[in-house]
């Protein structure tokens, strides 16, 4: 959905950024995938980079890098009023689903994995649906967001609404 005017393809480009920080957080959940397919590995060779500089900001701060880079983006990009409403609404959508996979970590990590087991097969598919709807997400996203498009996705855009006006 256009409604809000154009976009300029800077403008673009600075929408479709904050979306690389679900993806990193959802290489996490990455492992039970890339060992059924490890020649796949090879394509996350370019975000090396970047996961050696988010693992940098998240270890500068005692673990809490994470939240002073979600903290810094909404306050700085997402309430405010001067950044256009496409850039404002792409970077909350991202924050939201980085909010989800946290949600999905803690519900793996803390209630299922004592019962069933970090290396059954049910784990190792939650896991593996997390991650390939990260990959998703993120594909989807990326490309509505750089032909100037809002990526509408179930649930989380209606939250994204609410929240940017």
């Amino acid at each position: 959905m256009s409604w809000r005017g154009t976009t300029t393809v800077a403008d673009r480009i600075f929408a479709s950024l904050p979306y690389l920080l679900p993806l990193m957080d959802g290489l996490s959940f990455s492992g039970a995938f890339f060992s059924q397919f490890p020649s796949l590995r090879i394509l996350i060779l370019p975000l090396l980079p970047l996961l050696q500089i988010y693992g940098i900001i998240n270890s500068s701060f005692f673990g809490f890098g994470s939240l002073i880079l979600f903290l810094g983006l909404y306050f700085l990009v997402v309430r405010n009023e001067k950044v256009p409403h496409f850039i404002r609404f792409n970077t909350m959508q991202a924050i939201l689903i980085g909010i989800v996979l946290s949600l999905c970590g803690l519900i793996l990590g803390y209630i299922l994995a004592p019962v069933l087991g970090t290396t059954s097969f049910a784990m190792q598919t939650l896991m593996t649906t997390i991650f390939l709807g990260v990959v998703a997400a993120f594909f989807y996203s990326v490309i509505q967001t750089l032909m100037g498009r809002y990526a509408e996705i179930p649930t989380i855009s209606e939250a994204v609404y609410m929240q940017v006006r």
